[in-house]
């Protein structure tokens, strides 16, 4: 989904849906073959590379690791009101994250109110202007850069609400400019870098590979250059191309793109990372009609939310290998946890949520990603 996806990519991109693409084989449908990894060559182009990067790989696609977040706290400060300002529930990661937020104000005994901004920077001031006059204990900015409301936010500053974003600027954390009382997101360094390595353990090393970015957005475009230099670490993988599509236009362009990618690279093309999966969804017609199977190569990743889409072509094998979630709901407690904070006069608590490699393997047929002992975790916290 934010400087937001603006400038966050992690929710406010986050709305496009999520895709894939994959390309190789040559039988007609190209539907749900389900091809292997490339074999193992002899001799891999980067040893010591591909070792880290499989360490790396093995310990993002993880299901059962232990709860790393916070396990001390201020206990529930009681009868508060929260109001999400949401940039648009159409937004899949937007709309994750509300649902952790409103189940954890249940546990923690809180009102919990959503004011939807419909996605439109008009709709966005309208909404953020009436939470602040609900006069609650403190707003959410969800999923857009707090500059495009900087009235609102100095009117709630100015009321004496505390705001935490998600991915609402580009770095997890407490924020001096805009000023935030934490934001909750990965580190998109942490994204790029897993994304990268997913690729080079996948390949064994040997990998031709083109990157799908939005060089309009700082945000995307400094997540496809942390990409891009992870991916040099290893000698026997090759970017072969960059291509270079508006978030807005992936439908329109992508297609058209895939396809002359498909004419000039050929077989060379085995992998594919894009800073959000929604490039995939629009890539897929284009593979199809170039015959290539759903569980083939090109194999991809997207380095985004990792919305129901995206697990869904992943579970079904078609044109997408994996993905980089949030933990969507995990992080909708954290926001309120970090509320009960600020409430209390306690620091944030800096926890940043590690990355996670999502696969046929390891989802098991689900459509998020929901990581064990949080809940468990902040009801201890919070006396609940």
């Amino acid at each position: 989904m934010t400087t937001a996806r603006a400038a966050g990519l992690a929710g406010t991109i986050a709305l496009a849906v999520t895709a894939c693409i994959v390309a190789t084989g040559c039988e007609r449908g190209a539907s749900t073959g389900a091809a292997s990894p490339p074999a193992e060559p002899t001799a891999a182009g980067c040893p010591a590379v591909l070792a880290k990067a499989r360490a790396a790989t093995r310990q993002a696609e993880k299901t059962d690791t232990a709860w790393d977040g916070p396990t001390t706290g201020p206990r529930a400060v009681p009868g508060k009101k929260i109001v999400y300002v949401a940039q648009t529930m159409t937004n899949p990661g937007v709309a994750g994250t509300v649902r952790g937020v409103q189940e954890a104000a249940r546990t923690i005994g809180w009102d919990a109110r959503v004011i939807d901004g419909q996605g439109t920077p008009a709709g966005i001031q309208a909404a953020f202007g009436q939470a602040v006059a609900l006069r609650p204990a403190g707003i959410v900015i969800g999923g857009f850069d707090p500059h495009l409301t900087s009235q609102q936010v100095a009117r709630a500053h100015a009321d004496h609400i505390p705001l935490i974003g998600w991915h609402a600027v580009g770095s997890p954390g407490p924020s001096k400019d805009p000023e935030l009382f934490t934001n909750v997101t990965t580190r998109v360094e942490d994204v790029a870098r897993i994304s990268a390595d997913w690729v080079i353990a996948h390949s064994h090393g040997t990998a031709g590979v083109v990157v799908f970015t939005d060089a309009s957005i700082p945000f995307a475009r400094n997540k496809s250059e942390l990409i891009k230099k992870e991916l040099a670490t290893c000698s026997g993988v090759k970017l072969l191309a960059e291509e270079n599509i508006p978030i807005s236009d992936t439908s329109s362009r992508t297609p058209q793109e895939v396809s002359a990618l498909l004419a000039r690279l050929g077989d060379r093309w085995t992998h594919s990372v894009a800073i959000n999966d929604v490039y995939f969804a629009d890539a897929a017609p284009a593979l199809r009609a170039a015959r290539r199977k759903g569980g083939g190569p090109p194999y991809n990743i997207g380095a985004g939310d990792g919305d129901p889409s995206a697990f869904q072509r992943i579970n079904s094998k078609q044109f997408q290998a994996a993905t980089v979630p949030e933990a969507l709901t995990e992080q909708g407690w954290q926001i309120i946890d970090e509320f009960n904070r600020a409430f209390s006069g306690t620091p944030a608590s800096g926890y940043v949520a590690p990355v996670h490699v999502a696969t046929a393997t390891n989802s098991t047929g689900t459509t998020s990603w929901d990581p064990p002992g949080y809940r468990a975790a902040y009801r201890s916290i919070w006396g609940k």
